[in-house]
């Protein structure tokens, strides 16, 4: 069996319960739970508290190494992942947009959309990337019947329906 890890916390029961309360975010209530049970002595090793607060161990040896080294305000203000990259900008947004309500040339699905926007805007963007984006924000549907086709000459079916014979 290894050696049981001392964890020095300088706060007390009270002020971590209090802390505890008032805080909102559910990461830093565990973060705060972590160590009011720590405190309190509650469980006799690392992987019963990790369990209990439904955290892996090496998360709660991260939390409670950034306690140790940097302090409760390191370990309520720490955040996880990152800013977001956006591959799809305004440009091809407002390009898209326009696309998809071209009645005349329409996009026939959304592989034809990235072979679209790779010819037009000489930009390779993902697959499924676009097609998240795309049913994100303008509600597109694949395979969704359209009432006409769009070659449809309007004349040429009137002209139909005068002479054809009905019985």
């Amino acid at each position: 069996m290894g050696k049981k890890a001392v964890i020095h916390i300088k706060e007390s029961l009270e002020e971590l319960k209090i802390l505890h309360k008032k805080t909102r975010k559910h990461q830093v209530k565990k973060r705060i739970n972590s160590l009011i049970l720590t405190k309190q002595q509650t469980y006799s090793t690392r992987a019963e508290l990790a369990k209990h607060l439904g955290v892996d161990v090496k998360t709660l040896f991260v939390w409670t190494k950034t306690y140790t080294s940097l302090g409760l305000t390191a370990l309520i203000n720490a955040t996880s992942g990152g800013s977001r990259n956006h591959v799809i900008t305004k440009e091809i947004r407002d390009s898209l947009f326009t696309k998809l309500h071209n009645s005349t040339e329409p996009l026939q699905g959304y592989s034809d959309a990235v072979l679209w926007v790779k010819d037009t805007l000489n930009i390779d963007v993902n697959y499924h990337t676009l097609r998240s984006f795309m049913i994100t924000n303008f509600g597109s549907k694949l395979k969704q019947p359209r009432k006409s086709h769009y070659k449809k000459d309007e004349e040429a079916f009137e002209a139909f329906k005068k002479t054809s014979v009905t019985s």
